[in-house]
């Protein structure tokens, strides 16, 4: 078992995936156009890979929108529960989670669970009055669609091999996360400060460069531009729940229309809960080894701060 401090690493299940892939990529040109192509496609590959439980949710959900029978003996809301639960069990049997990380999306549920509670109760959003698998006025899978989340987080941290450069003190991201997910509650009773909330995540970690590994290259990326994406996406996938009736905004009932962009700001702040979660079980990595110098002849002003090419560096 991994010992806190140690670079998370891949399961069983992954390490002979990944076995086998490599040796027919490996074959693949090492230079040019087709080493950029190789690059992009495994980049999408494992961004699949790694969503698998919030793809496989939202699979089920779209599938029972269009085909779950009306008149069924069990409740649609209860269905979904069962099939998150039965996806959840997969992950775990097949080694595509570990017992470790399933503590971790186990916490994701719990609080993504009483937020919801709290956000039903006020009138935020609403789920279908069905089903027996529920906790007031919540069914019982929309944890799920959380735990989701954190399943992402901690399995893209292993499968892209996260590492990050002047990352902030892990106390002030927990401070940080904490007060932005009391602002979730107390926005409802008095000011709603998210977009200074916004502010300090930005200064927070304004400086922090995260480094991943696709196939040759080890990359870099802003994080603050990593979590953008991320809540982008996520608000993509919110789109294809609400539209399948999972849940719907009050802007719904009448007929569905898009999620406000808008929610986009609370998914981003959602992604600084969800990091802080993570570095529960997986602390933040520095760098392997300090950047080398730039080649002579390079334009400085063409690189980034730690003397590496704003495109890649090499593995």
């Amino acid at each position: 078992m991994r010992t806190p401090g140690e670079p998370a690493t891949r399961t069983t299940t992954e390490r002979s995936i990944d076995a086998r892939v490599h040796a027919i990529l490996a074959r693949l040109p090492q230079r040019g156009p087709a080493s950029w192509l190789t690059e992009f496609v495994v980049f999408g590959l494992k961004q699949a890979w790694a969503c698998v439980f919030g793809g496989a949710m939202l699979v089920v959900i779209f599938a029972a929108h269009l085909w779950y029978p009306e008149d069924a003996t069990l409740a649609r809301n209860d269905f979904l529960t069962i099939a998150a639960v039965a996806i959840q069990i997969v992950m775990v049997a097949a080694r595509l989670e570990t017992l470790r990380e399933l503590r971790v999306v186990i916490l994701f549920h719990l609080v993504g669970t009483a937020m919801e509670l709290f956000k039903t109760h006020v009138g935020s959003w609403s789920y279908l009055p069905d089903g027996v698998l529920r906790i007031g006025a919540v069914p019982l899978f929309s944890g799920f669609m959380y735990a989701a989340v954190g399943s992402y987080m901690v399995r893209v941290n292993r499968l892209f091999d996260l590492r990050f450069a002047r990352y902030p003190k892990r106390w002030a991201t927990a401070v940080l996360a904490t007060a932005i997910y009391a602002n979730f509650f107390t926005n409802h009773y008095v000011l709603d400060i998210r977009w200074l909330l916004i502010a300090v995540v930005v200064l927070v970690f304004g400086r922090c460069v995260m480094q991943f590994r696709v196939f040759r290259f080890r990359w870099r990326m802003p994080l603050l531009l990593a979590f953008l994406l991320v809540a982008f996406f996520i608000w993509l996938a919110e789109n294809i729940a609400t539209w399948s009736n999972a849940w719907l905004y009050p802007s719904q009932l009448g007929g569905w229309q898009p999620v406000s962009p808008a929610k986009l700001a609370s998914w981003f702040l959602l992604m600084i809960i969800s990091v802080v979660l993570v570095t529960w079980i997986s602390p933040p990595q520095p760098p392997d080894d300090p950047p080398p110098a730039p080649p002579v002849g390079t334009d400085t002003a063409a690189c980034g701060p730690d003397g590496l090419p704003s495109s890649s560096e090499p593995s």
